[in-house]
């Protein structure tokens, strides 16, 4: 008697191990290119970046004020004459001793100065002899003045390899004078639905048609990602068809990622099209929505299918297909989305075998603390409650929940970036 079942009857696999496996065979891209430093938004780092020069170049003032010896301050403070003015830019002369030094945020401080005093406690003042300033006592060695090298030696690693480039990556890399960073080469994605009743938008309802958004939604979700995407469009119920898309997907892309067909019914033509060109695990994944999920390679190109309802679809997007393409785009690193404990503002009274990943919304409850509220929809074709939410909330297997009781809560920011 065989132990091996038909991939409908497998015990369902938990989500964590599912991701696991998935990330196990996501294999970063090796090509990389340079791109200029105002294109690599978004991009992957290959190499290390490591600053050439010291950050600041030079000591530099912290404030704007005047630049003073303090061996010339006495126990009372002094009267000093401002022998120079030092704006940003420019480099001023040695100071003289019982000199000051006019000086504004950011310029180089002049030799033998080793002080700068804020202009809001100094005195200052003209007469036919020039131009004064009066220094409080109390002053320390080293006031407002910014080290060489305070930020970053030379030499200093700053950004790792397999760091996603976000704004402030690029300007800590001009702040080191890098013009160009070497980058993973864009990951290229095709993505097809597959059902006979689904149509454009722009086109008219037949009887028995919807309009196919999860061809748009997959397509904007693997675009903010960086990606570049192969459109396959819709894919018939047939299995000629998605045999041929899958083919030109393997073809032509890194991934191949469609939605619908990935069960075992009679019009499921997923997994006998994958195992014709290659070979595919079929998961049954313990959460809601979204328990079917194929993953498989067709033609040694990575597929991964997901359920056809569009909630099903979004959620195992996020779940599944977005830390699989960060991984192979090189992100080094935990990729998995980042939870908040908050507080349920509802109750769950009928604990479930499946872990839930409700859409939820989180903002003030009655009493101005922060509260997560689920949509009261569990459908997964209610697409319209994704956009109700702001994130999703985590209901452990077997989990009964009361309002107040604390549970995570993935905002979308998390999975939308």
């Amino acid at each position: 008697m065989t132990t091996d079942c038909c991939p409908a009857h497998r015990p369902l696999t938990d989500l964590d191990s599912a991701l696991e496996l998935l990330l196990a065979q996501a294999v970063p891209v090796t090509g990389t290119e340079p791109v200029p430093l105002i294109a690599a938004l978004g991009r992957v780092l290959a190499e290390p970046l490591v600053s050439p020069i010291a950050v600041p170049p030079w000591d530099n003032s912290a404030m704007d004020g005047y630049a003073v010896r303090t061996a010339d301050l006495g126990a009372e403070g002094a009267r000093l004459r401002v022998a120079q003015r030092i704006p940003a830019g420019r480099q001023g002369q040695a100071l003289e001793p019982g000199t000051a030094a006019r000086i504004f945020t950011g310029a180089p401080v002049p030799a033998g100065a080793d002080a700068v005093v804020i202009q809001e406690v100094c005195a200052a003042c003209s007469d036919a002899d020039g131009d004064w300033v009066q220094v409080p006592a109390g002053i320390g060695r080293g006031a407002n003045i910014r080290r060489a090298g305070e930020d970053l030696a030379p030499g200093t690693e700053v950004i790792p390899a397999g760091t996603r480039l976000q704004p402030q990556h690029l300007g800590l890399a001009a702040s080191v004078g890098v013009a160009q960073l070497r980058v993973y080469r864009r990951l290229r994605v095709a993505i097809f639905a597959s059902g006979d009743e689904l149509v454009d938008p722009g086109q008219p309802l037949g009887p028995g048609q919807i309009y196919n958004s999860n061809r748009y939604t997959m397509g904007a979700l693997v675009a903010a990602l960086g990606c570049e995407v192969l459109d396959l469009g819709t894919v018939p119920d047939t299995l000629e068809a998605t045999v041929a898309a899958l083919r030109e997907g393997a073809a032509a892309s890194d991934l191949i990622l469609a939605s619908g067909g990935v069960s075992v019914g009679e019009e499921d033509h997923v997994k006998p099209a994958v195992e014709r060109l290659g070979t595919l695990a079929l998961w049954q994944i313990a959460m809601r929505p979204g328990k079917p999920l194929a993953f498989g390679q067709v033609a040694g190109t990575p597929f991964i299918g997901s359920p056809g309802n569009p909630v099903s679809l979004f959620v195992t997007a996020c779940m599944f297909a977005r830390p699989f393409i960060l991984r192979r785009q090189g992100v080094a690193g935990d990729i998995r989305p980042q939870a908040l404990m908050v507080k349920a503002g509802f109750d769950w009274p009928r604990p479930d075998k499946r872990r839930e990943l409700a859409r939820a919304r989180l903002g003030p409850g009655p009493d101005g603390e922060p509260e997560v509220q689920v949509h009261p929809s569990r459908s997964a074709g209610v697409l319209s409650s994704v956009t109700w939410a702001n994130g999703l909330a985590v209901i452990a297997e077997g989990r009964v929940l009361q309002p107040g009781d604390l549970l995570p809560f993935i905002p979308f920011n998390e999975l939308l970036r």
